[in-house]
């Protein structure tokens, strides 16, 4: 099936592929280094995805499915993640300077080494497990 991924702020297509879901659209863009920026990804069912170094810098991920993912060194400068699930999620490296993730789920998340400086973590759910 054709996945278009567009930009939250002009409605442009950013990527446009033949793929079998959008997990694995972005993964094959991420590995070919795919500038994501801005991208609308709201509500995205992307659990398990291995989305290492993704470049996601005001990307859209309201309410997005990230839990187990692999987001090591992602940049997520800027991006609204707010009431994401990103329960397990490996955030390792990442750099979430300015991030929204008001609501957020992110118990059992490695959140080792990550940039959050001026992230808003409001009703963020930290968990026992974050690490």
């Amino acid at each position: 099936m054709k996945i278009e991924v567009k930009s939250r702020w002009t409605g442009g297509v950013l990527l446009s592929v033949e793929a079998g879901s959008l997990r694995l659209a972005l993964e094959a863009a991420v590995r070919d280094r795919a500038d994501l920026s801005g991208a609308n990804l709201r509500g995205a069912d992307l659990g398990d995805a291995d989305l290492r170094g993704a470049e996601l810098s005001g990307a859209n991920l309201r309410g997005a499915d990230l839990g187990d993912a692999d987001l090591r060194d992602a940049d997520l400068r800027d991006a609204n993640l707010g009431g994401a699930y990103l329960g397990g999620a490996n955030l390792g490296g990442a750099n979430l300077g300015g991030a929204n993730l008001r609501d957020a789920d992110l118990s059992g998340a490695n959140l080792g080494g990550a940039n959050l400086r001026d992230a808003d973590l409001r009703g963020a759910d930290l968990g026992d497990e974050a690490r």
